[in-house]
């Protein structure tokens, strides 16, 4: 079976909305204003492209990444990766030709069946309603989280307000770095 991996720029208060920046949200662009860079706590997301296999999206966030990241060097290794689109009305005419093979998955039940094939890891990037619902339907195996030192109070957040059974999570690997910042990989106990 194959490990499904959430990948996240998340604030302390659970916001993963914008990032980077994105029109219409306030907070846009919150990872890189008054936060120090320091390379070393970005060391996941090279190691996350080396040891990923394929690349897991939802409509909103294959819309947004794939305009962008085919040309950035930053992201080499994810052009030839074979990526899947969750989402009911997307299109294959809509799927740009410069990012490698995309699939279009339709359903939930299209994660769990690919997470059975052969192969190995699969990194979801942004997508913050596909995480909620892959989490909430026990589809996720692992979080890679850089948590930054903020609250932004409204956005997006990575996990749902779904009333469920608790979620036992093990920290694996983590570490603060000098800006703040604190990367915690957790795997999903079982």
């Amino acid at each position: 079976m194959r490990t499904l991996i959430s990948t996240a720029f998340i604030s302390l208060d659970g916001v993963v909305e914008a990032p980077g920046g994105e029109a219409g949200y306030r907070n846009a662009g919150w990872t890189f204003k008054d936060i120090e860079f320091v390379p070393d706590a970005f060391e996941i997301k090279g190691r996350e492209q080396q040891e990923a296999t394929a690349m897991l999206l939802g409509r909103v966030s294959y819309e947004a990444f794939s305009t962008v990241w085919p040309d950035m060097d930053d992201f080499a290794d994810y052009k030839v990766m074979p990526k899947y689109v969750v989402s009911q009305t997307l299109t294959d005419d809509a799927l740009v030709s410069n990012w490698g093979e995309t699939t279009i998955l339709r359903s939930l039940d299209d994660v769990a069946a690919l997470k059975q094939t052969d192969g190995g890891p699969i990194i979801i990037h942004g997508s913050a309603s596909l995480n909620q619902s892959l989490s909430d339907a026990g589809l996720i195996d692992r979080y890679h989280l850089l948590v930054f030192p903020l609250l932004l109070g409204a956005g997006k957040r990575l996990f749902s307000a779904t009333d469920k059974d608790a979620q036992k999570l093990k920290l694996v690997e983590s570490q603060a770095y000098s800006n703040g910042l604190q990367k915690n990989v957790f795997d999903v106990v079982r």
